[in-house]
């Protein structure tokens, strides 16, 4: 690994805004460029927005798909990578013989990267899951790439990890969902709408086990139990209907925060990343002690799941009883 400036965002994304969402891209892109950025690195479907995806029909959906690499919001992608002497990622719907992906794509002046497809992908039936994990090089580093709910497996991060990766991208649109768990819960919008002249109480929800204290809980891990840096993209305030909190953050390879997102406004935030904290971090050498011969069990069929605890029955479950 080389020693790179990255850089996370945080914006709040309009539903079906594409030209709207491209242009704020573009504006965070050149900010995180004057803070010595070499890569940029914004949510999950950032392009589009994404929960509102759950309400669309097939033909909806098929109608703000794209193909990747040469639909023109990768193209508008490529455009702002080129203007501004840096690599971008961002995220979008995307069309692939009659399928369709959330995909988060990576890009440079000369194109397209590498574009990953959500393995564990919900929040519409409409949208396929990946089937692979994804690795790159670039800027003289080994790149990952898991999108959201992705991260939350342990094994997900450990395969990419194995592939070679140093540095993960994650992006993400999370935090502020309906939730059995103490302390969970969604965000008022009322709340959000106040955060101007009354920011405390949205600082302590984004802050309190609803955001922040929510991703603190297992994200870090991913970093710790793997060695390696994570870029945390999270899209801010409404998306969908739901409050979201931000907080983009980076996190080094002892699972510490390096920077984060701070404010209650769009915004970008660039930290350094060094190869010696890959070289001392404890990670590494939880890979090399792990005993594949005991571990046959975990691509075996697990007879004790129960029904309601797959993501997408679980996921629904909480949604009716938020509307109760």
């Amino acid at each position: 690994m080389q020693q790179i400036r990255a850089g996370v965002a945080q914006f709040e994304a309009r539903d079906g805004g594409k030209e709207y969402n491209l242009g704020v891209i573009d504006s965070l892109t050149a900010r995180a460029v004057e803070q010595g950025a070499q890569l940029v690195l914004f949510h999950e479907i950032s392009i589009t927005g994404y929960t509102f995806l759950e309400t669309l029909s097939r033909e909806q959906v098929a109608g703000i798909a794209e193909p990747v690499p040469d639909g023109p919001s990768v193209r508008r992608l490529i455009e702002i990578a080129a203007r501004h002497g840096v690599i971008v990622s961002a995220g979008l719907v995307e069309a692939d013989q009659g399928r369709f992906y959330n995909c988060q794509v990576v890009v440079s002046r000369d194109g397209l990267i590498a574009r990953h497809r959500k393995i564990h992908e919900f929040i519409s039936p409409h949208l396929d899951c990946g089937d692979r994990h994804t690795v790159f090089d670039a800027l003289g580093c080994r790149f990952g790439m898991l999108t959201c709910y992705d991260n939350n497996l342990p094994e997900n991060g450990r395969a990419t990890a194995m592939m070679g990766a140093e540095i993960m991208l994650a992006p993400h649109v999370t935090g502020c969902l309906p939730s059995p768990a103490p302390g969970r819960g969604v965000v008022e919008p009322e709340v959000w709408q106040r955060r101007r002249e009354d920011p405390v109480p949205c600082r302590m929800e984004f802050d309190g086990p609803k955001g922040r204290g929510w991703i603190m809980k297992w994200l870090p891990a991913r970093a710790w139990e793997n060695g390696v840096y994570v870029l945390y993209a999270n899209v801010l305030g409404v998306d969908g209907g739901t409050i979201k909190p931000g907080g983009s953050m980076i996190l080094d390879p002892y699972g510490e925060v390096v920077t984060e997102c701070r404010s209650l406004e769009d915004e970008v935030v660039v930290a350094t990343l060094v190869p010696k904290n890959l070289e001392l971090a404890s990670g590494a050498s939880y890979i090399r002690a792990r005993r594949p011969e005991m571990y046959g069990r975990f691509v075996e069929p697990n007879p004790y799941l129960r029904e309601d605890k797959r993501p997408e029955v679980y996921w629904q479950m909480i949604r009716e009883k938020a509307k109760d």
